[in-house]
């Protein structure tokens, strides 16, 4: 059975559920990351030298980077309705997952520790209003696509590449700060919350 080693209130465990909702895959869980030192400890640095969660256990096989996850798990769970296997209709699901893991999640990460952690290196007003307007700036990239598309971000159907995203927009609304009017992001969070796994492991009160 997959094993799924991380705090299920992280971001990037938290996709790894979802998927597992989505394509009806039993899991076992160990919290690793409540104790932030635990992640750091032999036994789980010889699982993931970088010292950070997921981390999925099948039998020997272990893997890291929670987007490399998804791709993996739906490759090998029959989750080609996500995935799929032709190159021109994968692509997009590829560019906007890799545009969420570098340019949004980039964007968010100052004004997220500062207003959500609260983290005292993160606390320069000048930083944070820059921040803040770099995120708003990808969020209307990200605006822009969904009124291209209609529904969700790399086309007309839910996709491998909505789950990364979905859980960003999720912390998007949960984070305390002034949301321009994105019409188009807000459709598309409501279309998501439609969604068992997304209500669960997304929308969930969690930013």
């Amino acid at each position: 059975m997959l094993k799924i080693l991380g705090r299920n209130s992280s971001i990037n465990v938290r996709k790894v559920l979802w998927l597992c909702s989505e394509l009806d895959i039993a899991w076992e869980h160990e919290p690793w990351g409540e104790d932030p030192q635990s992640l750091h400890s032999p036994q789980f640095m010889a699982l993931n030298p970088n010292a950070m969660v997921p981390v999925i256990i099948e039998d020997d096989f272990v893997m890291w980077e929670s987007n490399a996850i998804l791709r993996y798990l739906a490759n090998s769970n029959g989750g080609e309705w996500l995935y799929p296997d032709n190159p021109r209709a994968r692509a997009p699901v590829d560019q906007w997952m890799d545009w969420q893991a570098t340019e949004l999640n980039t964007s968010w990460r100052y004004a997220f520790m500062s207003l959500v952690r609260n983290s005292p290196a993160h606390q320069d007003p000048r930083l944070l209003a820059a921040a803040v307007k770099g995120w708003s700036h990808t969020m209307g990239i990200l605006n822009q696509q969904l009124e291209k598309t209609g529904r969700y971000v790399a086309g007309r159907n839910f996709t491998l590449a909505d789950i990364p995203v979905g859980l960003a927009v999720n912390r998007w609304f949960e984070t305390p700060l002034d949301h321009p009017d994105f019409p188009a992001v807000q459709t598309y969070y409501e279309r998501l919350t439609e969604r068992e796994g997304y209500t669960t492991w997304g929308r969930n009160g969690k930013p």
